[in-house]
């Protein structure tokens, strides 16, 4: 009777000590399920200069990029004074944009024009600008979701 109860006792004592190890193992592994979700809860804000410097340079990344289908103000080229008229273009007439810059466009012989990009709030508006040439836009972009994307342009270039 006295082994029945030994044997009795170590199983219990061992089933107790397996227990409570499981349970700080499972606790150990709520709190790294925790720091990972902060993690992914803390994303930076995409900085705006690495967005447009691939956004120019790769094509499938700006096709995500562009809130679709997008609203544009362009020169009616069929009316005599070039008025502008609103359209939109949907993402299969799309034509890949590139803005990025270099200060050479400033002083090359043609088509020289200068870049300025404005900040308000989670907008950014990059604005081009020729020099005696006709080129005049304004591209805009919105952070959303703490990532940009083009929303809307206005081109008036003739």
């Amino acid at each position: 009777m006295k082994k029945t109860a030994i044997i009795l006792s170590c199983i219990i004592l061992m089933f107790l000590i397996t227990c409570t190890q499981n349970r700080e193992d499972k606790g150990a592994n709520s709190g790294n399920q925790i720091a990972e979700t902060t993690d992914v809860s803390e994303i930076e804000i995409e900085k705006f200069d690495e967005f447009i410097e691939r956004f120019s340079r790769e094509e499938s990344f700006q096709l995500q990029r562009i809130k679709f289908p997008i609203s544009v103000i362009i020169p009616d080229e069929g009316h005599e004074g070039m008025a502008p008229m609103k359209e939109t273009i949907g993402r299969y007439d799309w034509e890949q944009l590139d803005l990025s810059y270099d200060s050479t466009f400033l002083t090359r012989t043609y088509d020289q024009y200068y870049q300025v990009v404005r900040f308000m709030n989670d907008t950014a508006v990059v604005e081009i600008r020729g020099i005696d040439n006709g080129i005049y836009a304004d591209y805009y972009f919105e952070l959303i979701d703490k990532k940009w994307y083009l929303v809307t342009l206005y081109e008036a270039s003739f």
